[in-house]
């Protein structure tokens, strides 16, 4: 019987220009979940290199995955600085009141 070898998908490998990672958060940002939202900014962040992001945002390496690890809900003053190295920012849209 012949095995099958099977590699995890990682997002963060096909991200490889600024548009692809700008696009990539703006639909992540249109899901309106921000879990999701922040697990994206993640997967961008370690696609252009988490080092350089932090960096870039003005965080330490340590404080950028503990906000983006999925364990914590970051300050909305923290994930602008992250999307603003992406040259991304969040706004604001009209949609109907749930319930």
């Amino acid at each position: 019987m012949n095995t099958i070898k099977t590699k995890t998908l990682d997002i963060a490998e096909y991200l490889e220009t600024e548009e692809d990672i700008s696009d990539f958060l703006s639909e992540a940002s249109a899901s309106g979940d921000t879990h999701h939202l922040v697990h994206c900014l993640n997967i961008a962040a370690r696609a252009r290199g988490m080092t350089e992001v932090a960096n870039q945002a003005g965080l330490t390496r340590a404080s950028l995955y503990k906000s983006l690890n999925g364990d914590s809900s970051p300050k909305l003053e923290t994930i602008a600085k992250v999307l603003n190295v992406f040259g991304c920012r969040l706004s604001i849209t009209h949609t109907k009141p749930t319930g």
